[in-house]
């Protein structure tokens, strides 16, 4: 089984949603796979919210999406609407979202 984390930068949707079809297809085929929103598409968290997007919201019930930036979610204006989510915020790393653990645990790390 490979172990992979999707390092989700970009803020637009249509490429987190390329994102989301992946998580959700190498997990549905066994493989241990964990989202994190860094970077712009902190943003987009409230948005696959609002709409009740069906990629989002199965891919958080699946429980693979691992948290959001802490200081991204501060930087761009959405850190209440982010930590309404009830998703984990995540500050390893001088306030942002870390490689490390997961780099550790031996996953591989794919940055979009």
């Amino acid at each position: 089984m490979k172990k992979i984390l999707f390092y989700g930068m970009t803020g637009e949707k249509m490429c987190f949603q390329h994102i989301l079809l992946n998580a959700l297809d190498l997990s549905a085929a066994g493989e241990e796979v964990k989202i994190i929103f860094e970077g712009a598409s902190v943003k987009l968290v409230s948005i696959f919210e609002d709409e009740k997007n069906p990629l989002y919201k199965k891919a958080k019930e699946a429980g693979l999406i691992a948290g959001i930036c802490l200081a991204c979610s501060k930087v761009m204006g959405v850190y209440e609407l982010n930590e309404q989510t009830g998703l984990p915020m995540i500050s390893d790393m001088s306030g942002h979202a870390g490689m490390k653990p997961y780099l550790n645990a031996g996953y591989e790390v794919i940055s979009l």
